[in-house]
């Protein structure tokens, strides 16, 4: 399995970016449609925060943190075993490397990173004052 991410960069505060993260090598056993899906980031000198997720895609469980709800938002698109997290009104505070992670919906909850098997490799977001 693996997941790749894109769309980091740099934005200003105020401005928005979306992030991708394109999932593959799911078998019919253990397909994309079975996984829970999330984003976490972790800033320098910082423990990895679970930011949003989706725990389950049939009936569109999400959880967002407080420090991002009203302005990110998680989707995912089941027929591109892809999914994103839109980011608007971004602040200097979400400066921070960017984690897609991906995990079956049995197990995860939402913000816990142990529950979670596969992980992307970071995209770096960068938010100007």
């Amino acid at each position: 399995v693996q997941l790749v991410e894109s769309g980091g960069g740099l934005a200003q505060a105020g401005g928005s970016l979306r992030l991708s993260c394109a999932a593959s090598g799911f078998s019919a056993d253990d397909s994309y449609d079975d996984q829970a899906v999330g984003w976490f980031r972790q800033a320098p000198g910082k423990e990895r925060e679970g930011i949003a997720c989706i725990t389950n895609k049939e009936d569109r469980s999400i959880f967002y943190a407080d420090s991002v709800k009203g302005r990110f938002t998680i989707s995912s698109d089941n027929t591109r075993n892809t999914f994103y997290l839109q980011m608007n009104d971004l602040k200097p505070e979400d400066t921070a490397v960017y984690y897609c992670a991906a995990g079956s919906s049995l197990v995860v909850s939402g913000d816990t990173p142990f529950e979670y098997d596969y992980w992307g490799q970071g995209t770096q977001v960068t938010v100007s004052s």
